[in-house]
């Protein structure tokens, strides 16, 4: 009987077995818990309480902590032994625990906490800049620093409204600024920018300067807006770009080529042959009013068939088109946009608002030459036995003239446009074709 008595005391619970000292020096504070409770929610403790030559008080594991705040484990200490839960924190204060309890391998926690921030919106409007310093700084927060930065893209009055905006750190505004997403008209993120920049005034560097003045899309600014707001501060712009954006309010046809400029917006890329900065190009180049457009890959040449039948199957009566080609063995793209319509009808078709373009290094934008329709009858050709048909026969592809190489594409006369500089005829690795429309 007493051996089952012992046997039983063995696995006796034994209340507040661990002692934890918290801190360094005066500011050392004692906390007590379960070895069992710690062991099970935590393998950095596990780990601890599992070497046979840890320090014992009193029959009490003894652990040390120096490096986290007493304020913070106490509030983790008191999770553990279920009393505290984390309302009525700050999002500074819900960080910190993060941060500690990422440290002690509190993973339930960290979770915990991460979903208690990203619920409570709230939290990160009371302190955006301080938030945001203290999630740049530290790994464990890249959940929480993109939930953050959507956020803050979503409702840019967070940030921007805050007292504290003009301590945000150059590195933070810099990644803010960048963003396609950043829901705030261009004059509105000039205008805090200026306020930021007179901040910053002493310790911002020349390449930093330049850099924050090069991820404003002036594009997106009206002439208006760029007399009274941006023009007081030319000194600000280098010649090129003050030129580049007289061209763009003073010449209605110019079509823009510098993509940071662009206004900023977010395209689903379902393309192979380009990314979403031609897209932006492309929207800039249809609609000067920087209207939204929405880009649907209707064909794909090698995945559709490349056959006249395959294009006009896929892409007659289906309104505003936009027509890629990859030219054979080269970054070099060119294509076309077609107000109008495809079909089969063999009809010609006018119109001025139509264009071709010629990327001689689709990666390179300034490579672009882009030319207007000069409005004659010829503009669109609708063949059943071609594909895509611009011009007299400016940019084509002709399946019946090359029945045995559906890759072959032709430009051989310069009458309905003026040249881009296209060889007579040419191999291309493969075509898209994106129905726009505008929004």
């Amino acid at each position: 009987m007493l051996r089952v008595l012992k046997s039983l005391n063995k696995f006796k619970k034994v209340e507040n077995d661990v002692i934890i000292y918290v801190g360094e020096g005066p500011d050392i504070k004692e906390f007590r818990s379960y070895s069992k409770t710690l062991c099970n929610k935590s393998e950095y403790f596990k780990k601890i309480l599992s070497d046979e030559n840890i320090e014992k008080e009193n029959g009490s594991c003894i652990i040390k902590i120096p490096n986290i705040n007493t304020e913070i484990f106490e509030i983790i200490i008191k999770n553990i032994n279920g009393t505290e839960d984390l309302n009525k924190k700050t999002g500074i204060e819900i960080l910190n625990i993060i941060i500690a309890s990422d440290d002690l391998k509190l993973s339930y926690l960290v979770k915990q906490a991460e979903d208690f921030f990203m619920k409570h919106r709230q939290l990160l409007r009371n302190e955006p800049v301080e938030i945001l310093q203290l999630t740049f700084h530290h790994k464990t927060f890249s959940k929480i620093r993109d939930f953050c930065l959507k956020t803050i893209c979503s409702d840019p009055e967070i940030l921007f409204n805050s007292d504290d905006f003009i301590n945000l750190p150059a590195t933070i505004l810099e990644d803010i600024l960048d963003r396609n997403d950043l829901n705030l008209i261009e004059i509105k993120i000039w205008d805090n920018l200026i306020k930021w920049i007179s901040a910053q005034e002493k310790t911002l560097t020349k390449n930093q300067f330049n850099r924050f003045i090069s991820l404003i899309r002036f594009y997106d600014i009206s002439s208006e807006d760029y007399f009274h707001k941006v023009k007081p501060y030319k000194e600000f712009l280098s010649k090129d770009m003050q030129e580049e954006i007289l061209k763009f309010h003073m010449i209605p046809e110019y079509k823009p080529i510098l993509v940071n400029f662009l206004p900023r917006r977010n395209y689903s890329v379902t393309s192979i042959l380009i990314n979403q900065d031609h897209f932006a190009l492309f929207a800039n180049w249809i609609d000067r009013k920087h209207r939204y457009c929405n880009f649907i890959l209707l064909y794909r040449a090698s995945r559709d068939g490349k056959t006249a039948a395959a294009f006009h199957n896929r892409c007659d009566n289906r309104g505003a088109t936009i027509v890629v080609v990859k030219i054979k063995n080269s970054e070099q793209i060119a294509g076309g946009y077609n107000p109008l319509s495809w079909d089969s009808s063999g009809s010609n078709k006018s119109t001025k608002e139509s264009f071709l373009f010629n990327f001689m290094d689709k990666n390179d934008f300034q490579s672009a030459n882009v030319v207007n329709s000069k409005g004659d009858q010829y503009s669109v050709r609708c063949r059943s036995h071609c594909g895509p048909y611009f011009g007299y026969r400016d940019f084509y592809i002709n399946h019946n003239e090359n029945d045995k190489n559906p890759d072959i594409w032709n430009s051989w006369y310069e009458r309905s446009y003026p040249t881009l500089n296209l060889p007579n005829s040419f191999a291309v690795d493969d075509y898209e074709v994106f129905q726009v429309i505008k929004k």
